[in-house]
């Protein structure tokens, strides 16, 4: 846990602040809808997630910030567990898609956070991470920026995060949308 919680004070703020997302190009590379659960990980006050409620069965936003998930809990139909990512409390298999939205890079173990959100995917189910793409400019900028601010961030490659997602099992791909990427693994088995 950080010393300075910067979720914790932006989150009255943050739905005002920050920009989502096309949400149909989650639908779209999640291949939502499914019969299944969902699981966003790092969803903070569930900005993604609220447009996906109507696309799964259950859809649960996982934060570490009580105050973020406070404001998810504010929007119909999503269920809020306030756990770091890198230990995930959900059984092996637990959900048929599993989001990650502008969020790993604020994660201070990212590998043990890609192995659990891996673990609690189900066979045939589908990660999808966006990332802001640190080869952009702007983007160092902003880790800069993060860095100056005492986040705790760490920008990986859209291509770091593939490999090491390929070493797990996973069959990747790429999708770049200036200034973010993301990558979807599809678990085959």
């Amino acid at each position: 846990m950080p010393l300075l919680d910067h979720f914790d004070i932006l989150a009255p703020l943050y739905d005002r602040l920050i920009t989502n997302p096309e949400e149909t190009k989650i639908i779209r590379l999640a291949k939502l809808p499914t019969e299944g659960s969902l699981l966003d990980a790092g969803g903070g006050t569930g900005r993604i997630s609220q447009h996906l409620v109507q696309h799964a069965k259950q859809v649960v936003v996982l934060d570490s910030s009580i105050k973020m998930l406070n404001q998810a809990l504010s929007k119909n139909g999503l269920r809020a567990v306030g756990s770091e990512t890198e230990y995930l409390p959900f059984s092996d298999a637990s959900f048929e898609r599993v989001t990650m939205v502008d969020a790993l890079h604020h994660v201070a173990e990212q590998k043990r956070s890609l192995q659990e959100l891996w673990r609690v995917l189900k066979p045939g189910g589908i990660l999808v991470v966006e990332e802001p793409d640190i080869k952009v400019f702007a983007v160092k900028l902003v880790a800069l920026a993060e860095k100056l601010a005492l986040f705790r961030s760490h920008f990986l490659s859209p291509e770091r995060v593939s490999e090491y997602l390929e070493k797990l099992g996973a069959k990747t791909h790429i999708v770049r949308d200036k200034p973010n990427a993301w990558i979807i693994a599809e678990k085959c088995n």
